[in-house]
């Protein structure tokens, strides 16, 4: 099948969610990505006889998960560069079906920044990869990889966006989108389809009284005027100790309304949605109310102008543990004035 490369703003987009044994070495990745690429067969070729599917996007450690506790054994055992062979095996299905794939996220590694570990997830189209995304804001204290805000010099944009026949797509990485500043600057960057790769565990998903999960993504949703698609990882506690993952992958309108969403719950899922980038469009073009991107007054908020997590205190370091962060978290907290 030959990739369709004319202009399609109104497609079928597929979060799916993974339940997979996690990868304790990058030989065993090998087995998560070729499961990947069976679960876009599926997705591609089964919802064929509805709209097609231009779009697919994958939880945040389906490729591998940061399992280790310090930096250097995160390096020696599971970090690639990228390209690699997982992001090829993923580029030889996106090129087979004409469509755009937010590859499940994987330890990273770049030798222009040397001693680094990126958590990262790359958009990849037909012609290959269109932008890497690295991981802004981990989970801290718990994950020891390295934010790219960390590292003094860094030289990439920290929120690209990619302009692409199915419309402008953005990524972040689940905890990412904790932080409203992540979503609204891929929004200002000229996302309109914005993808969250995320790993959500327990309790905070998708269901009454913490649903975290189903709440932030709508939330995101309507105060940037954007399409969500959300895919969430699913696996059981025996395959992700010590956390269990929800699912309830979905997709959300510009309205934060929930267009389609998995049950909860472990286990391999597929939830498709229509997204119309055109109806987006006028929208954003044509509201005068409830348009927070016109309305945002960006000189009233002067908390951005106090230091919070120190930025470029990573310094190349080789090592990096949790008692780092939990250092760097009670500097913020006094700077703050929480303590």
């Amino acid at each position: 099948m030959n990739p369709q490369m004319e202009i399609q703003l109104k497609y079928y987009a597929a979060a799916i969610q993974t339940d997979m044994p996690n990868p304790k070495n990058r030989a065993e990745m090998k087995k998560n990505t070729a499961r990947i690429c069976r679960l876009i067969d599926q997705a591609v070729v089964g919802y064929s006889p509805f709209l097609p599917v231009r779009l697919l996007v994958f939880p945040e450690f389906s490729h591998a998960a940061p399992v280790y506790e310090t930096l250097s054994e995160l390096r020696e055992k599971l970090a690639v560069e990228i390209p690699n062979e997982h992001t090829e095996a993923v580029f030889e299905k996106a090129r087979q079906y004409g469509v755009y794939i937010q590859t499940g996220s994987m330890l990273e590694s770049d030798t222009k920044y040397p001693n680094a570990v990126f958590n990262t997830t790359c958009l990849i189209g037909p012609a290959g990869i269109l932008y890497r995304y690295r991981k802004v804001y981990p989970w801290i204290p718990w994950e020891v990889h390295t934010s790219p805000h960390d590292i003094e010099g860094y030289e990439e944009e920290l929120f690209p966006v990619a302009e692409t026949p199915i419309g402008r797509l953005g990524a972040a990485i689940c905890y990412d989108w904790l932080f409203p500043e992540a979503l609204r600057q891929l929004t200002a960057n000229g996302a309109e389809v914005l993808l969250r790769v995320s790993a959500y565990m327990d309790p905070f998903g998708a269901t009454s009284p913490m649903d975290w999960w189903t709440v932030v993504n709508r939330c995101r949703a309507l105060e940037n005027v954007a399409y969500v698609v959300a895919a969430n990882q699913a696996a059981s506690l025996k395959n992700y100790p010590p956390f269990s993952w929800p699912g309830g992958s979905m997709l959300v309108d510009y309205d934060g309304r929930i267009i389609a969403q998995a049950s909860p719950g472990h286990g391999e899922k597929i939830v498709v949605g229509p997204i119309d980038v055109d109806l987006l469009r006028t929208e954003r073009s044509t509201r005068l109310a409830h348009q927070m991107l016109a309305h945002l007054r960006t000189e009233a908020h002067p908390v951005y102008r106090c230091p919070g997590y120190p930025a470029g205190g990573f310094g190349g370091r080789r090592e990096f543990t949790y008692q780092d962060n939990q250092q760097r978290i009670e500097t913020a907290k006094k700077q703050r004035g929480y303590r």
